[in-house]
């Protein structure tokens, strides 16, 4: 698939309007950012996921604004058509407006980023007020925040009762009042990301959110295989790159041991 033109935020709100799905994929260096632009993505989310898959931390708490300026400019370094979008980790915009602002401009200025994303609602408001104040696009996230992990009490689906449900619909009303170009609806019901995506004018990308978001996002280790016994029930596996590759190391320590490689063909004369 190949897209004549660079990716915009305006152009997700666009799609969302055609009622053209839109299809998110995280990445967090240069080989895979490439790999996933060539096959036609439309968004690229740097995301504090990588404290997990890439770093070994237990969650994405420890992820620091270096780390993921760091992965940023490894991505960017592939000049996608994809949009670059990269996530602002825990407490690099909670402390204080001035924090945010300055770190969302970290990730334009030194990642390359065209937008960044966080988390929370209404709570936000002056936040992303502000960064947008500085001409940065923003990409909000409700339902299930991982950040918010000890507040929730674990991964926990969110918007189940009732009133819950209502709140979060609010929440995203005001997301798009506040100017976000679109949001990440993560571990809710399914019945709910239709509400609040007929709800919202602005896209809504679903992570365990069920079919009627306007797109989808998957982390790109889980939907490659990549981590043994992770086995969510919103996630599909789409390739079983673990195995393959635990498969390549095990072929190369084999052949090295008894002596096969290298050969005479990967040998000079």
């Amino acid at each position: 698939m190949i897209r004549p033109e660079k990716m915009t935020a305006h152009m997700l709100v666009e799609m969302k309007a055609r009622g053209e799905k839109i299809v998110m994929l995280t990445a967090y260096d240069y080989q895979t950012a490439k790999l996933e632009d060539e096959a036609g993505v439309e968004v690229i989310l740097v995301g504090d996921s990588l404290g997990m898959v890439v770093l070994g931390y237990e969650n994405t708490l420890p992820v620091t604004t270096d780390e993921m300026v760091h992965h940023l400019k490894a991505v960017s370094r592939a000049k996608p058509r994809a949009m670059v979008v990269g996530d602002l980790p825990f407490m690099s915009y909670q402390a204080s407006v001035e924090d945010a602002v300055r770190n969302a401009g970290r990730f334009v200025k030194e990642g390359c980023a065209e937008a960044v994303k966080l988390e929370g609602g209404r709570r936000m408001a002056p936040v992303i007020r502000a960064i947008l104040g500085a001409d940065i696009p923003v990409m909000g996230h409700i339902g299930l925040t991982p950040q918010s992990l000890h507040r929730f009490g674990g991964y926990k689906v969110q918007g189940r009762d009732p009133r819950d449900a209502d709140r979060l619909v609010e929440e995203a009303k005001f997301l798009e009042e506040a100017g976000c170009f679109s949001m990440v609806l993560e571990g809710i019901p399914s019945a709910l990301a239709e509400r609040i995506t007929g709800a919202v004018s602005i896209p809504t990308i679903g992570i365990g959110a069920g079919p009627h978001c306007d797109g989808q996002v998957l982390v790109v280790n889980d939907m490659l295989g990549m981590a043994e016994g992770f086995s969510p029930k919103y996630l599909k596996r789409y390739g079983e790159v673990g195995k393959l590759m635990a498969k390549a190391f095990s072929d190369y320590i084999a052949e090295v041991k008894e002596g096969k490689f290298p050969s005479r063909e990967q040998s000079y004369s």
